[in-house]
């Protein structure tokens, strides 16, 4: 598997005045992209599948927001972002744990402590695909009594596993204090295809 055919480079991210003129297309683009590629679990828990393009508009908007001009702040956003553009046999996701007040941050967080890992691709061939997340993350974003709002993971597919990733895909989680799960459409599934073939 290689391991950075499809990360950002320096050459990829748009000076600013440049990413003003491709800003609104950009955006329009990202917003239909993400249609596909975000999914409800439940009434607070949503997951985002990123990609290279999900990347790069975060990566465009963070050094406009920021008002980053130099390669050097650049390429710190990229090294922070990489990561999350899966490579063929990945799909990368950001989790949002989506609360609107202190009292629904005390009631969730503290229940749903682990919920990085219950995260499953229950595939039609009968097997499982779990959700991994990086040691140096998880041990900044979670305690042994409350979780983080938002989570970064990541799916390992075999090649049997992504060539299964066809009729019937549901994704599933079965933390304790949250089942969920919902099947994905076929226009889901073929967007995040995309991401797991060569």
């Amino acid at each position: 598997m290689s391991t950075s055919s499809r990360k950002l480079t320096l050459a990829d991210i748009a000076d600013v005045r440049a990413y003003e003129r491709e800003r609104d297309a950009l955006r329009a683009r990202v917003i239909d992209l993400k249609s596909r590629r975000r999914f409800s679990l439940g009434h607070v828990v949503t997951i985002m599948f990123e990609n290279r393009e999900t990347m790069r508009h975060q990566i465009q908007e963070m050094a406009r927001v920021e008002k980053l001009v130099t390669d050097e702040a650049i390429q710190e956003e990229l090294d922070i972002y990489n990561p999350m553009i899966p490579e063929s046999g990945q799909l990368c996701a950001t989790v949002f744990i989506e609360l609107t007040d202190d009292e629904q941050m005390k009631l969730w967080l503290p229940r749903l402590v682990g919920i990085e890992r219950s995260f499953v691709f229950r595939l039609a061939d009968g097997s499982e695909v779990r959700s991994i997340t990086e040691a140096q993350h998880e041990s900044q974003l979670t305690r042994a009594d409350v979780t983080a709002a938002v989570h970064y993971i990541r799916f390992e597919f075999t090649p049997d596993q992504v060539a299964a990733f066809d009729a019937r895909v549901v994704l599933a989680i079965d933390h304790p204090n949250y089942p969920e799960e919902i099947e994905l459409l076929p226009a889901n599934i073929t967007e995040l295809l995309a991401d797991l073939l060569p």
